[in-house]
């Protein structure tokens, strides 16, 4: 949807910086940004009148909620997205860094900021970057200019990061189906704040590191009723407390525990205006109570193997519902590689029926299978590349079944209205026969996060694809629901890095003791 400024009111500073850092997957440089999103200047003011942008929906629901308020003038500085990897690679971050102090210098006065961010970056040098980035935005515009960033709820909070903040509004849904809806609240509050004050943001931290599995804001999950809870708190007071006046927001960020960092845990972190810091305080202490009280609910479940792989087969001969298997330890959303073979192997060994594998990353193999051509046979080679001990090489009989260029639009959930590109796709039978196992092979790593993804490959997913396999932790969940009832949907239990099953991981940074971790961890609020 384009957006059309009026061209006067408070004059708004746009930028962005949007990696969620897996401390064990290879870096992230300059190329990676380029590849996802790196708009600076003139070209982000175009891209913000675009229809099928490569802006977040956050960014494009802030500049919608704006214009639809009154006028104002938006400076557009820089944005830089990158999908999740491992750390960025320091020297890119100290340049982006520099070239927003610059603009903001030359921009000359503004009104306000609004920032599009993840909040769980690190780099190869610092843990903490978005921190970084946010210092240097409020020393460039002075204390008294309002500073609004959209964060994702698996942000890294610390009050280092927080500090400079006049508001923080992190997403309240996990599928993450809410990024427009979170920019528009953040364009309410940014009115307001320009009005009233420049804000303040109140934090919290717990000695709780929740996997990601359990963080879904389905109703009836622990997560959903604390949300619930923030946003009672924000709209109406509770049962034994009227609503606080000047507090705006209420935020839940349950962290990304693969960063490895001083920042992971969950995090409470309450926005509102500067006079009322004791009652924003109160509010965070409390909601951290209800957090700690609810931490034994969020437990992992994972589905062995060998179980998923027969289920897989009893639902290919025609028994039950179909079902969706998640590989959440090859998740590409979390930093993963989205190519291990593990589970597709298994499926492919056990004569499964009906199964489709999405999305596979092997630049190499859509190459070849491009190459070919449509109708091909030919022994297809995975992960030809050298790759970690998860991910192993593994050759296999594979016939071409369609090719595309992997360009798309996202029609639902987190790229809904975005558009992006997987590179050279192709869709691939494996043991050269239709109707066994089948896989979709991408050049752009990415996860299986939206059904556009699966356009142009001739795939019916109503009537033949009775398994899909998702490489993907949980953002497949709003892309295809009404694939399969939820008591279909299994979260498998193979290796990857991504796993859940956060015992297994080598932690260096991570603040100890933690819960789950560790036995009898503590928190003040326990007396």
């Amino acid at each position: 949807m384009a957006v059309e400024p009026a061209g006067r009111g408070p004059r708004v500073g746009l930028l962005g910086f949007f990696i969620e850092s897996n401390r064990w997957a290879p870096a992230a440089v300059a190329e990676d940004f380029a590849q996802t999103l790196d708009l600076a200047g003139v070209a982000l003011g175009q891209a913000l009148q675009t229809p099928a942008s490569r802006l977040l929906p956050d960014v494009l629901g802030f500049a919608r909620a704006m214009t639809e308020m009154g006028p104002w003038t938006p400076v557009p500085l820089r944005m830089a997205a990158c999908q999740p990897s491992g750390p960025v690679d320091h020297a890119f971050f100290a340049g982006f860094v520099a070239d927003i102090e610059r603009r903001l210098h030359a921009a000359g006065a503004l009104d306000a900021v609004f920032i599009s961010g993840h909040g769980a970056a690190i780099t190869t040098a610092i843990d903490d970057p978005d921190a970084v980035l946010f210092e240097r935005v409020r020393e460039a515009v002075g204390q008294d200019v309002p500073v609004v960033a959209v964060l994702d709820l698996h942000a890294n909070l610390s009050d280092r990061l927080t500090r400079p903040l006049s508001a923080l509004i992190a997403y309240r849904s996990n599928p993450h189906v809410d990024l427009a809806e979170r920019g528009e609240e953040a364009a309410r509050h940014l009115r307001h704040l320009v009005d009233q004050s420049p804000g303040m943001v109140v934090h919290v931290k717990l000695p709780f590191v929740p996997a990601s599995t359990t963080l879904l804001s389905a109703p009836g999950t622990p997560y959903r009723e604390l949300l619930d809870e923030a946003a009672r708190r924000v709209g109406h007071g509770t049962a034994d407390a009227p609503p606080v006046q000047g507090l705006l927001n209420i935020s839940l960020c349950a962290g990304f525990a693969h960063a490895d960092a001083a920042g992971c845990g969950f995090s409470i972190a309450v926005s509102g205006l500067r006079d009322r810091v004791d009652a924003l305080h109160a509010q965070a202490m409390a909601m951290a109570a209800s957090v700690w009280a609810a931490r034994h609910r969020f437990e992992t479940r994972l589905t062995p193997l060998a179980e998923a792989v027969a289920a897989a087969a009893d639902c290919g001969a025609g028994q039950g519902a179909r079902m969706i298997l998640a590989d959440v330890a090859d998740n590409p959303g979390g930093g993963a590689g989205g190519h291990t073979v593990t589970l597709m192997r298994a499926l492919h060994e056990a004569g499964v029926r009906g199964a489709l594998v999405a999305v596979f990353c092997d630049p190499s193999l859509a190459a070849e299978s491009h190459a070919r051509g449509r109708g091909a046979v030919f022994d297809a080679t995975f992960n030809r590349v050298p790759a970690p001990p998860w991910a192993p090489t593994w050759s296999c009989c594979v016939r071409v079944m369609a090719l595309a260029d992997g360009e798309f639009v996202g029609r639902r959930g987190l790229l809904a209205g975005t558009r992006s590109s997987m590179g050279l796709t192709a869709r691939l039978a494996l043991g050269g026969t239709e109707g066994g196992v089948e896989v979709v092979v991408i050049s752009q790593r990415q996860q299986l996060l939206d059904p556009a993804q699966l356009d142009g490959l001739d795939i019916n997913l109503r009537n033949k694809v009775r398994t899909l396999v998702a490489k993907s932790r949980g953002h497949f969940r709003a892309a295809f629901e009404g694939f399969a009832p939820a008591s279909r949907i299994l979260e498998v239990d193979a290796p990857g890095l991504t796993t859940p099953n956060l015992s297994h991981l080598p932690w260096t940074r991570l603040p100890r003791p933690v819960h789950p971790l560790d036995e009898g961890v503590r928190w003040p609020a326990d007396g």
